[in-house]
């Protein structure tokens, strides 16, 4: 039995493929997290790019032998996956500033754990957040979504064709800055909650001087945020799953814009 051998263009848009789906699958939230290997990581951008490699092959335009121009189109394939990628992050760090700033006000800030997807110490709280966000983001099939985003984007934009002088990097700019915003959305009901117990201690301290609010204030504030959370988890839910879903319409814009 002979082996056919794999023709030398064919394996070449095979790895215009890989870049831009190898690197999408690397900045992917949760698939592309430190707490995953980077073997388990490899084999998933490899799986990725030969079960779209079929789909996507028509798209790919017919290239040459020559090395520099291969490479250079590998690093286009490369910086476009990674914006994919980019855009998906965008949304558990919103969570994570707003657990951050939720775990301030309430008294952990020294209360530190260890994030194995952003490998490095993050608060509390915002551990708490981070892990509600993943198990929303796996129950709407969102990494679903990357995938058929990817698929897309062969369709509006095949290889070579990547410019950056149009209105994608401000409109990334514009994803950023929003994630400050939705931070506070997600910290707006706890920390009014806690701006009020303050403002009650404060009248407190003022009317019975011998009250020691300081020592007060650590358990009733851990209390009131705890209770704050809990109420309006249902709302954060709603509201993050509203978030992942608007995602795909903003891929479908930052391939328009590119």
């Amino acid at each position: 039995m002979e082996l056919q051998n794999i023709p030398v263009d064919r394996f070449q848009a095979f790895l215009v493929c890989a870049a831009r789906v190898g690197s999408m699958t690397g900045s992917l939230p949760i698939f592309g997290g430190g707490q995953v290997p980077m073997k388990v990581r490899t084999a998933l951008a490899l799986a990725f790019s030969l079960v779209l490699f079929p789909v996507v092959e028509p798209l790919l335009p017919r290239l040459d032998f020559s090395p520099l121009s291969l490479g250079l189109l590998m690093a286009n394939e490369t910086i476009l996956g990674l914006m994919v990628g980019f855009a998906g992050r965008l949304v558990f760090t919103a969570v994570e500033f707003g657990g951050a700033v939720i775990g301030y006000q309430m008294g952990f800030a020294a209360a530190n754990v260890f994030d194995p997807q952003s490998q490095h110490q993050t608060s509390l709280i915002s551990e708490f957040q981070n892990v509600l966000a993943i198990l929303i983001f796996l129950s709407l099939d969102i990494h679903h979504l990357f995938l058929r985003a990817i698929i897309a984007s062969y369709e509006a934009l095949p290889p070579g064709l990547l410019d950056f002088s149009g209105g994608a990097v401000p409109f990334l700019l514009q994803l950023a800055g929003n994630i400050f915003v939705l931070g506070v959305k997600f910290s707006a009901p706890v920390l009014a909650v806690l701006l009020l117990s303050g403002l009650v201690l404060g009248i407190l301290s003022r009317v019975f001087p011998q009250l020691n609010v300081f020592m007060l204030s650590f358990p009733l504030n851990i209390g009131l945020a705890f209770l704050g959370i809990g109420l309006t988890l249902g709302l954060a839910t709603m509201l993050l799953g509203r978030e992942f879903i608007a995602i795909g319409d903003q891929l479908q814009q930052l391939f328009h814009l590119l």
